[in-house]
């Protein structure tokens, strides 16, 4: 495997582990323990693995480390540990590093199961944390303190695609020593270069554009190989959020075909967005692609200029005209999974968000008529006829 390698190259090759039958597509070892030839050899594996010695699936399995390795090579990390889900992922990359006492900046812009992270579960175990605007540097400038242990943010937040500068908020992290973990789901590994612009800690849930499909749940963690194996993985041995094999073999196919289903869906976001922008159903149209979008030009030093998988709807007549607009699509399917070979729509407000307080709704500008619409393999003009119609309906 070469490090020169495109990332498109790399993810069809990265990490490749064959055995001794020198199969062309992965082998699911599906097996949850492993044999030695000998109790001194079980003794001194336990005391210290190899690269192709394993002891138990929740530490570790070939299949499940060629997805590790094929992942981090893709994302220019040293290391990567998999996980069960993309939220196991959320929760080991915080939990495994802090303690009672520390202090946490977040940005407030976050998928209802994060910010319950943060907010319920972290603070239970005397973690301060400390919100602010994700887009405000100088609410995060104010907030990072000298004793700051962390600072955690969703590259692109859900479901309003507002873009966090990684590089700016990195740099006022590290000026105190604080590791910068994000959350990169919306900008895409296909996209991202949050590593090389300063984040210490990537975290991806796999289920979404990685597998592509809608199959299966995953996560992972990416990192330095002291943060991966000295933080993250005993707290994951220990406390069981391991991917299994068939889905870590789900996502290494994923991977193949990621950057071309990515860019395909990106592209058709754009035309989506372009046509949509000012519809007289619509109250906003929100994509990062759209020059009219607040940190568009972040978008094009941070993303190459693409603004990602999603956009967002917010349609007239509130939840009466959001729903209205849902039951009369016809291609895109209600559901609450983004980055899918289908298109899928979603009403951020009653569903991901529903457990946010209408105060924290209305702050982060999930309003009752705003819809998440996750762009799909579809042809780009069925789309737009489709969304068309819906939003006509939506006004009737």
């Amino acid at each position: 495997m070469s490090e020169s390698w495109n990332k498109r190259t790399q993810a069809v090759h990265g990490g490749i582990r064959r055995s001794q039958y020198n199969e062309v597509s992965e082998s699911i070892f599906l097996t949850q323990g492993f044999v030695y030839d000998t109790a001194e050899q079980a003794e001194a594996r336990f005391i210290e693995t190899g690269p192709d010695e394993f002891i138990y699936a929740r530490y570790g399995n070939p299949t499940v480390s060629m997805f590790e390795q094929r992942i981090a090579a893709l994302e220019g990390a040293e290391d990567a540990f998999a996980t069960a889900s993309g939220m196991a992922a959320v929760n080991a990359a915080l939990t495994a590093m802090l303690q009672a006492g520390d202090h946490v900046v977040s940005a407030k812009a976050l998928f209802g199961s994060c910010l319950f992270i943060l907010e319920n579960i972290l603070t239970r175990f005397g973690v301060e944390v400390t919100f602010v605007d994700g887009t405000d540097l100088e609410q995060w400038r104010a907030a990072i303190r000298p004793d700051t242990k962390a600072v955690f943010f969703e590259s692109m937040s859900n479901p309003t695609l507002e873009v966090i500068d990684i590089s700016a908020v990195a740099a006022l992290a590290h000026a105190v020593g604080a590791t910068v973990i994000v959350d990169n789901v919306f900008s895409t590994p296909v996209f991202s270069r949050a590593i090389e612009q300063g984040a210490d800690v990537v975290v991806y849930s796999a289920t979404k554009h990685i597998d592509g499909q809608g199959r299966a749940l995953g996560g992972v963690i990416l990192g330095t190989q002291d943060f991966i194996r000295g933080t993250v993985e005993p707290y994951l041995k220990h406390t069981g959020g391991a991917l299994s094999p068939f889905n870590a073999w789900i996502m290494l196919k994923g991977l193949e075909t990621m950057s071309l289903r990515v860019n395909a869906q990106a592209e058709t976001a754009q035309q989506v967005a372009e046509a949509l922008e000012g519809h007289e159903a619509l109250e906003r149209t929100l994509y990062p692609g759209l020059a009219s979008h607040a940190q568009n030009a972040l978008v094009q030093t941070q993303l190459g200029g693409k603004g990602g998988t999603v956009l967002s709807l917010d349609i007239k007549g509130g939840k009466r005209g959001a729903f209205s607009f849902l039951n009369a699509l016809t291609i895109p399917v209600i559901s609450n999974n983004l980055g899918d070979a289908k298109s899928i729509a979603t009403h951020p407000a009653t569903t991901t968000h529903q457990r946010l307080s209408d105060e924290q709704k209305d702050t982060l500008g999930i309003t009752p008529g705003l819809v998440r619409l996750s762009i799909g393999l579809e042809d780009a003009g069925d789309l737009l006829s489709d969304i068309r119609q819906a939003l006509a309906v939506s006004q009737a």
